[in-house]
């Protein structure tokens, strides 16, 4: 009897404290559906298709909200979020002491914007962000490069998601973001 109670008040006590403390969940929202018109990203490096690479890396993260919609019509949308690739560096070196290269660099420079479309008002704006990545020299080639640059994306589709679910939450919270 003794072991009964003591898991009640254990399975009480962690319902109490994770509900309690503000606990949440950084990759679900579950405020009101927002529609979010995402063009295509401009592409101002030499680099063909890394654009359409990073516009379906985005739409597969934003695809696992199911309160977030994305939309090629900006007429029905509440929110436009954009971006432009700016930069690439393929590659530059490293290299060790004894002038031995040992790894490639990557760097991706980025900038994006969420802004709701009603109000104009700029939820989330990125300026400069540079991504890199690295990847030995002893596998210097095309598909190692690519598999770098993958991850760069990957990484960034991740953090452009996460970030605008917590611009989203913080709106929902504030008094100027509550609708009637």
């Amino acid at each position: 009897m003794k072991k009964i109670a003591v898991g009640v008040v254990l399975v009480a006590s962690m319902v109490l404290l994770l509900t309690g403390c503000g606990y949440y969940f950084p990759s679900v929202y579950d405020g009101p559906t927002k529609t979010i018109y995402m063009p295509e990203w401009k592409n101002r490096t030499s680099k063909l298709g890394i654009d359409i690479t990073l516009y379906k890396s985005l739409s597969r993260w934003f695809q696992k909200s199911q309160a977030i919609v994305l939309t090629k019509n900006r007429d029905k949308a509440d929110l436009i979020l954009a971006g432009e690739i700016v930069s690439i560096d393929l590659p530059s070196l490293s290299w060790s002491g004894s002038t031995i290269t040992t790894d490639v660099k990557i760097k991706l420079g980025v900038r994006y914007i969420l802004k709701d479309l009603k109000s104009g008002k700029v939820l989330w704006e990125v300026p400069n962000e540079l991504w890199t990545e690295d990847y030995p020299s002893t596998t210097l080639s095309t598909a190692a490069e690519d598999r770098a640059l993958t991850t760069i994306i990957d990484d960034l589709s991740e953090r452009i998601y996460l970030g605008t679910l917590d611009k989203l939450r913080k709106e929902n919270m504030s008094p100027q973001g509550s609708t009637p």
